[in-house]
């Protein structure tokens, strides 16, 4: 009895705990949330390097695997520290040569677009003049109000140039240098996180062997089984939908670069990198490529862009229900809902990245819930049905009591 009142206190102690670190949590939410963010923000770039050489281990890591086993059909088993050795060197061989590859032939592309870009777009910008004042050359209604506009756009672009951007050279310049700078911290950090790579790689059977032991010493032997296959769920997810959506990506660039190219589209290889990286977003990839691009082809070509935008919606709806599909299939089993739930609620968290992770993220978090829902709903309808029957069985026990002898 007195065990029992002591477990009924000590939970009572712990909900009450519970609840006032999440009301703590929630204050700081919403009235130090700007600290908050500063601190996560400084915490995420001191752990950069880990979190890239995490993440680049995890992209080698199932390489490394089939690399070992390749090996050790032909090496003797004596061989074995040999063999780990050699599969991650050669795996970072072909992680680095795949980069290297794309400097060396998306890179300078896409400088040249950009630098051609900008050396001619004051030429396109008075071809496209000339033309629309062509075509409106039979109304002058409509001319004289183009002219207008025209003009107020030209003083508009003047004044600034005046007015924000030559004052503001100074500050350019140290924002470049900046950016500069931020990209020697970057190039830094990558290389750290490529030493971590290696120690990951290396240790990576024995950090999962330590991970088995800490869940199974944190948590009951079912409890523990839960968490392996919410694990093992995980890891299924995030690696069938990255390897599916980059391929899918890389296809789609292709497909379209193949296209501007036969079709003498300006500035293709960009283009064709804009509408590659940019699929790599669910749901709003397409448009968040397709939007520059047809910008980029309507200073030079009108008649162009019209004709791209038809191709990238074609090649949006081939995406959409044959390659997608082949590739990647249903990978995350979340609706059309949920999936611009997460995008949404991710990107405006993390941005750019939060759009790219926030699906498979989302998709296990879902699974944990609907798991969880599922376990505590056939609980408690087995509770309920026991009660009933125990319920049933009294009011059988009653009754008897009424019938004559």
């Amino acid at each position: 009895m007195f065990e029992d009142k002591q477990g009924k206190y000590l939970k009572l102690l712990l909900t009450g705990f519970g609840s006032l670190a999440l009301a703590t949590v929630f204050f700081f939410l919403i009235y130090r949330g700007g600290d908050l963010k500063s601190a996560i923000d400084g915490l995420g770039k001191i752990l950069r390097p880990f979190i890239i050489g995490a993440a680049i281990a995890y992209l080698l890591a199932p390489l490394c695997s089939k690399l070992e086993e390749l090996f050790m059909r032909f090496l003797p088993r004596s061989y074995r520290k040999l063999v780990s050795r050699v599969s991650i060197v050669l795996a970072l061989i072909i992680f680095c040569t795949i980069v290297y590859a794309m400097f060396l032939f998306v890179i300078p592309q896409v400088y040249y677009s950009v630098v051609n870009l900008i050396n001619t777009a004051p030429a396109r910008f008075d071809k496209v003049y000339k033309d629309i004042e062509m075509q409106l050359g039979n109304d002058p209604v409509l001319q004289q109000y183009f002219e207008v506009a025209y003009a107020g756009i030209s003083d508009y672009i003047s004044a600034f140039l005046k007015d924000k951007l030559i004052p503001n050279v100074g500050s350019i310049i140290s924002g470049v240098g900046l950016g500069v700078v931020n990209f020697l911290v970057f190039a830094k950090d990558f290389l750290i996180g490529i030493i971590i790579t290696i120690y990951l790689l290396a240790g990576r059977k024995s950090f999962k062997k330590g991970g088995d032991m800490a869940i199974r010493a944190m948590f009951k032997p079912a409890s523990a089984e839960s968490v392996f296959s919410e694990i093992r769920y995980a890891d299924k997810m995030f690696t069938s939908f990255f390897s599916g959506k980059l391929l899918d990506s890389a296809i789609v660039g292709v497909i379209c670069y193949i296209f501007c190219s036969a079709v003498d589209m300006p500035n293709a290889p960009l283009i064709a990198v804009i509408i590659g990286i940019t699929n790599i977003i669910p749901f709003f990839g397409p448009f968040i490529g397709a939007i520059p691009s047809i910008i980029l082809i309507f200073i030079e070509s009108p008649a162009k862009a019209l004709i791209f935008a038809i191709f990238v919606v074609v090649l949006q709806q081939v995406d959409g229900n044959i390659i997608g599909p082949k590739i990647i299939g249903n990978s995350t089993g979340l609706s059309s809902f949920w999936v611009l739930f997460a995008i949404l609620v991710f990107g405006g968290l993390f941005g750019f990245v939060g759009m790219i992770i926030g699906v498979p993220v989302f998709a296990v978090i879902y699974d944990v819930v609907r798991k969880l829902v599922v376990k505590g709903y056939d609980r408690n309808m087995r509770i309920a049905e026991e009660e009933a029957a125990l319920l049933e069985a009294e009011m059988e026990i009653d009754s008897s009591e009424f019938i004559p002898e």
